[in-house]
């Protein structure tokens, strides 16, 4: 979401700096009205939150002046790392353990760890604003040695000298990692993460095979169901093999992005400096000659780097064909799997794809969509790496579709010069100049100038989710799968009436041949409706007017949406009205009658793994169901009815459903 990447003291400071930079030029500005400081407030309080963790870039980084001569730390891994595991990190020789003691784990050891004095100015964009110097290079993860129950209690204790006058603690920390390609080296610091002093580090942890074939995951070129695109990483930059369907082979093309590629303004953005992380390559091959439902194995890599393990995957039903079983969420991430601190950590996110994947396991699920806000990375590149190996259990199965999210797109590369900065309800219109400074992407037009990508804009989610779209930087798109049609459109690129997706749009909906697909569902980031606080900085009035009479001339029948963190089903509404509302079938369910067609019926599912959002005590009328708990949908489609259930990933259980029916 926007809300959670910057605090409004942040954008006021970017508007000053931008106005200041500019002064002396002959642009002209023509102001807008400022929003109460409580609008803003709301806006960010809940997910800003820049957690200690984030700010130890923001100091100054010593070595600790008293340090104990016993100092030692050693890992569990001997030798090299294989490509998914978990390392025991153990600081000993400690004299006095303190609550404020810490190990990070940095990739690569060549990393520049010292301080960075000058950068100060280039990170106010994150909403950080202490003065303090910053480190040159950001942590992969870290945690405090307190987690480690023994450690401040001193139960595991050393004797230093033969009568056992000295005594030292230990303390030992469990990392998970996965095959980044880069070295480990793990740091002892004191002081906490706000002055942290190095204590002592280990000697850097090599990766067994860092050209390792791995994160292998799946996309529809087309809805033939005929063939399937297959993307996966490797250190090695030459061409591999991908062998599937008993005997088949196809050769992969070679890609990669680097740290030129990524976005920055006048304050340089996490992606374009602390936060980059060398993504290795990505590799690309296409698996044809396939029949549409039907199961086939695989297995990817080379002689020389390796093959991956031999995996089962099920093509999608073909466009037409009678029925349709997907999974659909948004705004999932990655959570960590041991305690470590990160700077972004979606805590429903492992929950949610363990329960996916029991269902993908079990052979029922054609496809996956997944709405935008995808891994939460926001510059900080390493963490593309542990997301997919995330999806890997399901991605690697089925068909995962995406669309995109603020947070692989927006980026404060552009500054559109009106007041306030960029905030989405006060931005009525275009009034103002817009500057490109460093952009790679001057003419994409997009829709929310914000920090949420930390400058990605949008480079690695497209190279590591090709979907079948018009071009690059146009991130939409429609594909049919058994009787659904869907149109997947990018919120975060210009929409208005007029634009060239605004266009696309209009031409897809119209073009959609019901007696083929009778179902038709439009899904994309940022909602239209939503109930929670201060709902007007989340549901953008703008879109809604140009895009809503779209769905109601073209007889949508569902509306899908990400970017609000819960689920929320609403009646079948236009212009903020029930135009029609569901009743109860025989089994209880409600069911919308789109026989008489009336308006779409519209549900926010962006409770994938973000922190949770709460809801308003004194919900609108079109909002039929609201629940505040992690888990994604299961929609089953035949060419008569739509059953969509929002399914608790904890649990286990349909927290809510409905049906679409027609004749």
């Amino acid at each position: 979401m926007g809300r959670e990447t910057m605090a409004s003291v942040s954008r006021f400071s970017l508007i000053v700096l931008v106005l200041a930079l500019t002064s002396s030029t002959s642009l002209s500005f023509r102001p807008m009205p400022l929003p109460d400081e409580s609008d803003l407030m709301r806006e960010f309080g809940n997910h800003t939150a820049i957690s200690s963790f984030r700010t130890i870039n923001r100091r100054e980084l010593i070595t600790c002046p008293i340090k104990s001569p016993y100092l030692s730390m050693n890992v569990s891994i001997s030798s090299s790392a294989p490509d998914e595991g978990f390392i025991y990190v153990t600081l000993s020789g400690v004299l006095h353990p303190a609550s404020s003691d810490w190990i990070a784990m940095i990739s690569p050891s060549t990393s520049d760890v010292k301080t960075c004095i000058t950068n100060t100015i280039m990170y106010k964009q994150t909403g950080d604003l202490a003065s303090l110097p910053l480190l040159c290079h950001y942590p992969v993860k870290a945690q405090y040695l307190s987690n480690d129950p023994n450690y401040l209690s001193c139960a595991n204790s050393q004797c230093q000298d033969s009568s056992c006058l000295i005594k030292t603690c230990s303390g030992t920390l469990k990392f998970h990692y996965v095959n980044i390609r880069t070295d480990m080296e793990f740091v002892s610091f004191a002081n906490g993460f706000d002055a942290p002093c190095i204590l002592t580090r280990t000697n850097p942890v090599p990766f067994a095979n860092p050209s390792s074939p791995l994160n292998g995951h799946l996309s529809s070129l087309d809805s033939t169901g005929t063939s399937m695109k297959l993307r996966w990483i490797s250190g090695d930059q030459n061409p591999q093999e991908l062998q599937y369907a008993n005997g088949q082979t196809a050769t992969s093309t070679v890609t990669t992005f680097t740290q030129n590629d990524m976005c920055t303004s006048i304050l340089p953005s996490p992606a374009k400096d602390f936060g980059w992380h060398d993504p290795g390559y990505i590799h690309t091959a296409v698996m044809t000659g396939l029949q549409p439902s039907t199961t086939y194995t695989y297995t990817y890599g080379s002689s020389t780097a390796g093959f991956s393990n031999q995996t089962q995957f099920k093509t999608p039903p073909a466009g037409g064909s009678p029925t349709l079983t997907f999974l659909a969420f948004g705004d999932m991430g990655k959570t960590p799997l041991d305690a470590s601190a990160e700077h972004y950590i979606q805590p429903g996110a492992v929950g949610v794809i363990d329960a996916m994947t029991s269902e993908v396991q079990q052979g029922g699920i054609d496809g996956i969509l997944h709405i935008g806000d995808i891994a939460y990375a926001t510059g900080f590149l390493v963490e593309w790496d542990f997301f997919l190996h995330l999806i890997t259990p399901i991605a690697s199965q089925v068909t995962y579709m995406t669309s995109i999210g603020n947070h692989e797109r927006s980026t404060p590369s552009s500054f559109r010069i009106c007041l306030p900065l960029s905030l989405y309800a006060y931005q009525r219109n275009d009034i103002g100049v817009i500057i490109s400074i460093f952009r790679d992407y001057i003419s994409s037009g997009a829709m929310y100038i914000t920090p949420d990508s930390g400058g990605e804009c949008g480079v690695p989610y497209e190279t590591y989710f090709p979907m079948p779209t018009p071009g690059k930087d146009k991130p939409w798109y429609s594909i049919e799968m058994g009787p659904v049609h869907f149109t997947v459109i990018s919120t975060e690129h210009d929409w208005r009436v007029g634009t060239e997706q605004y266009n696309w749009i209009q031409s897809d909906l119209a073009s959609v041949n019901r007696a083929n697909t009778p179902w038709l569902i439009f899904a994309g980031h940022r909602p239209m409706y939503t109930s929670i606080p201060a709902s007007f900085l989340n549901a953008d009035a703008r879109f809604t007017k140009a895009i809503e009479p779209l769905l109601l001339q073209n007889k949508v029948d569902l509306a899908i949406f990400g970017h609000v963190h819960n689920y929320e089903r609403l009646c079948a509404v236009y212009g903020g009205q029930c135009l029609a509302m569901p009743v109860k079938d025989a089994n209880g369910i409600d069911t919308y009658n789109n026989s008489n067609y009336s308006a779409p019926v519209q549900a926010v599912i962006g409770m994938a793994g973000f922190k949770l959002d709460g809801f308003v005590s004194n919900p609108s009328a079109w909002s039929l169901s609201r629940i505040s708990a992690f888990g994604y949908t299961k929609c089953q489609a035949t060419t008569t009815t739509l059953n969509f259930k929002f399914i608790n990933a904890n649990t286990k259980q349909v927290m809510d459903q409905f049906n679409i029916v027609k004749q």
